[in-house]
């Protein structure tokens, strides 16, 4: 081959990189989807992602927001997100759940932001703080009555809601009682609010390394008694299902300043985070 035919191969291998650099792929199907970079047309094989060990996904520098990998340790498909990584848990045949397993417990990855009973009723939306500390019933707010903060924690709900016969949480979950909050943070032991939060609390985040994959973001709360709502970015309320009196209930609380997992005890009509567990 001469200098005229090299050079010639060597152009026609530049502009065919460039071509399917900038071009749709289609693998199985010479007419991808317009809307895809890369469609894979098969009906008798499908796609297998990287396969591995927790520990070995573990060891991933630096993953990439939306990177995929199947953990052999869950037995689950991950997918990487600004929080951790999150796995996807089959509630029934219709509806899959993001959910981590800790212990022999399974838990949802995200606070609940729903505006319906289990069977479809509507929770009450209440905005007015004194109409809200005066409620016997279930109801739900934003934090600072804006949506654009349930769209990242979830919506908070008072106690009343929690206990409501129609159900908070979707078929196959339910609020955690406080003997299974407590079941979560002796699994995890030491520093069990550490393991439990996210990235996502204000500095200085004492203790977070979310190794639980609980993924605990700061919702804040709206006090009981004209306190209003506080807490956003510094500290997330859970509640539990079990009542302490008749106007107090059990919650679990994390804080950016400090790395346990407080229990206490605020008035039901008080607006706190719920995270459901499995049946």
């Amino acid at each position: 081959m001469n200098m005229t035919s090299k050079s010639f191969f060597t152009i026609c291998l530049i502009l065919l990189q460039v071509t399917f650099t900038n071009a749709q792929v289609g693998i199985g199907t010479s007419s991808p989807a317009a809307s895809a970079k890369l469609e894979i047309s098969s009906t008798t094989q499908g796609l297998l992602p990287p396969r591995m060990t927790t520990a070995q996904r573990d060891q991933i520098s630096s993953p990439a927001i939306g990177l995929i990998i199947f953990n052999t340790t869950s037995d689950k498909l991950e997918i990487r997100t600004s929080s951790g990584w999150l796995s996807l848990q089959v509630v029934s045949s219709s509806q899959e759940v993001a959910s981590v397993k800790i212990g022999n417990q399974i838990w949802m990855l995200e606070n609940l932001n729903v505006s319906t009973y289990r069977d479809g009723s509507p929770i009450a939306q209440v905005t007015n703080q004194a109409t809200w500390d005066n409620l016997s019933t279930g109801a739900m707010c934003d934090y600072l009555n804006d949506q654009s903060y349930a769209d990242i924690y979830g919506k908070l709900y008072n106690f009343y809601a929690v206990i409501d016969p129609r159900g908070l949480c979707p078929s196959g979950w339910h609020v955690p009682s406080d003997a299974e909050f407590t079941t979560l943070t002796n699994f995890l032991g030491g520093n069990a609010g550490g393991k439990m939060k996210s990235a996502g609390f204000k500095t200085p985040n004492k203790g977070a390394t979310n190794s639980s994959g609980f993924t605990a973001l700061p919702g804040g709360s709206r006090i009981w008694g004209g306190g209003g709502f506080a807490g956003e970015s510094v500290y997330g309320a859970w509640w539990t299902s079990t009542g302490l009196t008749a106007t107090t209930a059990y919650d679990r609380e994390l804080g950016d300043s400090y790395g346990v997992c407080f229990r206490s005890s605020p008035n039901k009509t008080s607006g706190n985070s719920v995270r459901c567990i499995k049946d």
